[in-house]
């Protein structure tokens, strides 16, 4: 077990909130589990790149030094909050225009998502279900089922390579995997009762919040 104070350095606090994440990945996949019919079958094609991912964004979290990642964190969580503010329009645009995400592009849109989820889980799901209105039909909450399997296996397949690595407060884990379990089943079937616009609405501003927190803390 790390041997850390009360101040988590930044790369373990992430490598450390990996860990207790994909736990409430898995309640709030089994919540969503009435969606599934949909979208579920996207799950098995986009499995490898979501593996190989998270792999490559884990290796490069381990590489990356504290003061370099807590400059990174927030423009990561703001890209992915614009994403999902301008997806209805990305999406028009893209039918207007006839153009199609090839099964292809899809994967390789996978492949990057994963690598961003390894590497920084915050903001995972934003960018997912953006990327995701590209690529499947559904609205937000059955793009929300697939979203939470995909982020389960980023999470436990990034969370093995950090518990290996050394890099994992387990007694702060624990705590973060008991309130995941318990909001990750409980958001499912709360944001159920929401219209799917609204919801998108407020997970981006959410996503802002969460940038604006982080270009706070960077300069502070």
């Amino acid at each position: 077990m790390l041997n850390v104070g009360y101040a988590i350095p930044s790369v373990i606090a992430n490598a450390t909130n990996s860990v207790s994440l994909w736990p409430g990945s898995l309640s709030g996949g089994i919540g969503y589990w009435n969606l599934i019919k949909k979208t579920g079958h996207h799950f098995k094609t986009l499995l490898v790149p979501t593996i190989s991912g998270s792999l490559l964004g884990a290796y490069l979290l381990v590489k990356t030094s504290h003061a370099v990642f807590s400059q990174i964190v927030p423009w990561l969580i703001l890209l992915a909050a614009v994403l999902l503010i301008f997806q209805p329009k990305i999406k028009a645009l893209a039918e207007k225009g006839g153009h199609v995400v090839s099964p292809t592009a899809g994967l390789v849109v996978q492949f990057l998502v994963a690598v961003y989820g390894g590497y920084f889980g915050a903001g995972m799901g934003i960018m997912m279900l953006g990327a995701f209105a590209l690529m499947m039909e559904g609205d937000i909450h059955e793009l929300n089922a697939v979203k939470n399997w995909l982020s389960l296996l980023i999470n436990f397949v990034a969370s093995i390579y950090f518990i290996y690595g050394g890099l994992v407060v387990f007694h702060v884990a624990l705590a973060l995997t008991i309130g995941s379990i318990i909001g990750g089943f409980a958001a499912a079937k709360l944001s159920q009762r929401i219209a799917s616009e609204k919801l998108r609405f407020a997970i981006a501003v959410y996503g802002i919040a969460m940038a604006a927190f982080f270009f706070y803390r960077a300069m502070a």
